[in-house]
């Protein structure tokens, strides 16, 4: 069994351990027939069905009490075009083999988010994206999709063929089929150029506008309680490539980003009043730096802090308002957030159910270290954040329902409308989807 969401007795845990779920069996299918034979079967037995990648949600997206369908045999390229530069690959392929891979081939993706631990199907069914101007999500980059779907038979869409279901089903929450392959745009590999440094928030919010219009991927890590920030600048370089040195790499990257910052956590957790403190230090301990490298050596880094997550999608234009919102709010209140608010940007898609569709969207996210009460700190985060008429990402904490979510999605009976087409028993319900999308 994989290292990643796992359990003992038949019970399924995510990774941030937040999520707990008893499948009454699991699959393991190894070809596209055989996940549809699962499919079928489930049906004949009167159980739904739930693909589940490396449980990197935070949200119960992937929890079910029927079939369990792991994708982990569904692996690898299918097909490399370089002709129309696509690639092929199988739904349970991780991130992390598709860009070793892609990158073998002298390829990459255009964008892709911090984390790489994630199946490609997992991640693009919940809309996990990067930073970016002109491209931010993993989905956006999706030219065609292969799709089991509740009757059992396999559709491929694109925008071609089948164009309603490609509409909404490159961000399809799990709930209009399996997924079993996924067709990416790629491009000749390129290097970025990576400017990480610290800067005041009151400068970061005053200057947001040129920050965003000036560069390809802009994103900062804001330290609460403090009035200081870490800001990330990626653009594409002639090069040469000057990657973080090895000793350097593991000092930033590994001692600090994850060490240090796991300490701190502990202590914060032990003794809540030290963390203005700890934060007043850790946002100082990050100095300026500069590399030259591969895009997914530049994009991702590794998470070894376990956390819970809330992450917002609100309209580009109001992220300084809400930012200046959040800050005012954990001044007045007795919360001490040891842990920093990522803020990053996507321009708008054409993606039905995309946390950007139509808008221009600034993602705003708040995190707790995993195991220490969220809730008071989330609550309050959220009442902001929808107060801008934020959308929630799909797979991280929140607490909106079908209702709420049809208010800030103009296409959301669209979603709705193709889902009673194509799963009309609702082969493919949970509690989640009942609560995000109505009966």
């Amino acid at each position: 069994m994989s290292s990643t969401a796992s359990g003992k007795s038949g019970t399924w845990r995510n990774w941030g351990g937040n999520v707990a779920s008893r499948p009454a069996r699991e699959v393991t299918p190894a070809s596209v027939d055989e996940l549809a034979a699962a499919v079928r079967r489930a049906a004949e037995d009167g159980l739904t069905v739930k693909a589940v990648g490396t449980g990197h949600s935070f949200t119960s997206i992937a929890a079910t009490d029927g079939v369990l369908i792991r994708p982990q045999l569904l692996t690898g390229i299918r097909n490399i075009d370089r002709e129309a530069l696509t690639v092929t690959v199988e739904a349970g392929t991780p991130l992390k083999r598709l860009n070793l891979a892609l990158a073998r081939e002298g390829l990459s993706l255009t964008n892709m988010g911090d984390i790489m631990e994630q199946t490609v199907s997992g991640a693009v069914s919940t809309g996990t994206h990067g930073t970016g101007r002109e491209s931010a999500s993993i989905a956006a980059q999706i030219k065609g999709l292969e799709l089991v779907t509740a009757d059992g038979s396999v559709i491929n869409c694109s925008e071609k063929e089948n164009p309603e279901v490609f509409a909404a089903a490159r961000i399809g929450l799990g709930a209009l089929g399996v997924i079993t392959a996924i067709t990416f745009a790629v491009e000749p590999i390129f290097l970025l150029t990576a400017r990480e440094e610290p800067m005041p928030l009151d400068k970061v919010l005053a200057d947001f506008d040129e920050l965003w219009a000036e560069n390809e991927h802009f994103e900062f890590y804001w330290f609460p309680h403090t009035g200081s920030t870490n800001t990330k600048r990626n653009n594409r370089s002639a090069g040469p490539r000057r990657p973080v040195g090895q000793l350097a790499g593991w000092f930033e990257d590994e001692l600090l980003s994850n060490g240090v910052f796991q300490a701190a956590q502990w202590v914060g957790r032990a003794v809540p009043a030290t963390i203005p403190a700890i934060a007043q230090v850790s946002s100082k301990a990050l100095s300026a730096r500069g590399y030259t490298d591969i895009p997914y050596k530049v994009f991702t880094s590794p998470r070894r802090v376990r956390f819970v997550e809330m992450e917002y999608a609100v309209p580009r234009e109001a992220v300084t308002e809400t930012l200046r919102e959040l800050k005012a709010m954990i001044e007045r209140s007795p919360l001490r957030i040891s842990f920093p608010v990522e803020v990053r940007m996507a321009p708008a898609d054409d993606i039905t159910l995309s946390t950007a569709s139509g808008r221009d969207s600034a993602y705003v996210a708040v995190h707790m270290v995993k195991g220490s009460p969220y809730q008071g700190y989330f609550t309050a985060a959220e009442r902001i954040l929808t107060a801008h008429e934020g959308r929630p990402h799909w797979g991280k904490i929140h607490t909106r329902d079908a209702e709420y979510l049809a208010g800030v999605y103009p296409r959301f009976g669209e979603f709705t409308a193709l889902r009673d087409r194509l799963d009309p028993d609702r082969r493919f319900q949970n509690d989640y989807l009942r609560r995000v999308l109505g009966q």
